[in-house]
């Protein structure tokens, strides 16, 4: 094989890999989006849906990594193709995690089994909406190798920390006027959690792309929620 068919080929699975890693960002982002609307609406049909397809989210994630692998094992890829591929393979564990906490949250859902939610949700949207647009923007990021979007990014899981740190407070509130609120409050202390770990994934995703770019690993923004 030429050198030019081989760089060709490399560059082919390399483009197939990050198109299939969007696909998956795609389908966590939507299982995001239909959880928390399960949740709002207590709809254990959605919330059924979502746990069931999250198997999708698994099996995609194991796709894509048999490509890398096989691409690694038959291109043998040097330098920084090498360190994409290995960063792709980092980049899809995180993803597939996000997915198993949304279908974390529609199990939220079926914990009710008929009981209303405790209160209106109002923060726990917002940690949703925002992680979401976090999660697009991430992947992006990576795609484009782009250190000063990713960081941006990162910077935005203050506010995610800021919401948990809010509905943590209040939900305690509640638990402490009445003890019969415990249950139903702490399934919504999990909800809230999950979404913040989903924003913790994320960093995770943010430090990689940097370290991408600039060959430098080192933690951005962390702070412990609430601080």
């Amino acid at each position: 094989m030429s050198t030019i068919h081989q760089r060709a080929t490399l560059d082919e699975g390399i483009a197939s890999l990050q198109m299939a890693l969007r696909q998956l960002a795609s389908l966590v982002d939507l299982a995001i989006e239909r959880s928390l609307s399960a949740l709002e609406s207590l709809d254990e049909r959605i919330a059924a849906q979502v746990i069931a397809e999250d198997e999708a989210v698994n099996a995609l994630r194991y796709r894509i990594e048999d490509r890398a692998i096989h691409l690694i094992a038959t291109q043998q890829p040097i330098a920084g193709d090498l360190r994409l591929i290995v960063a792709v393979l980092m980049v899809v564990s995180e993803l597939e995690r996000m997915g198993d906490y949304a279908a974390g949250i529609a199990r939220v859902v079926q914990l009710h089994q008929g009981r209303d939610l405790l209160k209106p949700l109002i923060d726990v949207p917002k940690m949703a909406a925002t992680v979401r647009a976090m999660l697009r923007d991430a992947v992006d990021a990576f795609i484009r190798r782009d250190a000063d979007a990713a960081r941006r990014v990162s910077a935005r899981d203050d506010e995610v920390d800021a919401l948990y740190a809010s509905v943590y407070r209040e939900l305690l509130e509640f638990m402490h006027r009445d003890p019969e609120t415990v249950e139903r409050a702490t399934w919504l202390v999990w909800v809230a959690h999950n979404l913040e770990r989903v924003g913790d994934r994320i960093q995770n995703i943010c430090e990689r792309t940097v370290y991408e770019v600039t060959g430098t690993m080192h933690e951005l923004n962390r702070h412990e929620p609430g601080a």
